[in-house]
């Protein structure tokens, strides 16, 4: 599962994947992980209806990190970039560039939205 497509990839950015998947499992221990068009994501299971809640994908120089509804979760921080629809990501290429508490608070506010649509 998540954990396979990350031992995958060539270091730093294995560090940055495991790091990322370390704080989402941690802040979201209900969400259900799967591989979906190649790369992890997490979300709530098998609920009709529901789309995923974020979303990990190695690129050649960095790791995405992502939310579906990132455009609706508040970012004071900034870092979150909106992209298509209501997504908006974080590109990661260090482990340093991963913030724990704000990535927590981000997944929270994420998955919240999910489990009351």
């Amino acid at each position: 599962m998540p954990s396979n497509y990350l031992t995958e990839l060539h270091a730093p950015l294995r560090e940055v994947g495991q790091r990322v998947h370390a704080v989402v499992e941690a802040a979201l221990p209900e969400a259900t992980g799967a591989l979906w068009h190649g790369h992890p994501v997490w979300g709530l299971g098998d609920r009709p209806g529901r789309q995923p809640v974020c979303l990990l994908k190695a690129q050649s120089t960095y790791v995405t990190f992502g939310l579906w509804r990132g455009q609706d979760v508040a970012d004071p921080s900034g870092r979150l970039v909106s992209g298509a629809r209501r997504m908006a990501s974080v590109k990661l290429r260090t482990v340093d560039e991963v913030d724990p508490a704000l990535f927590t608070g981000w997944l929270r506010r994420a998955y919240a939205m999910e489990v009351t649509a």
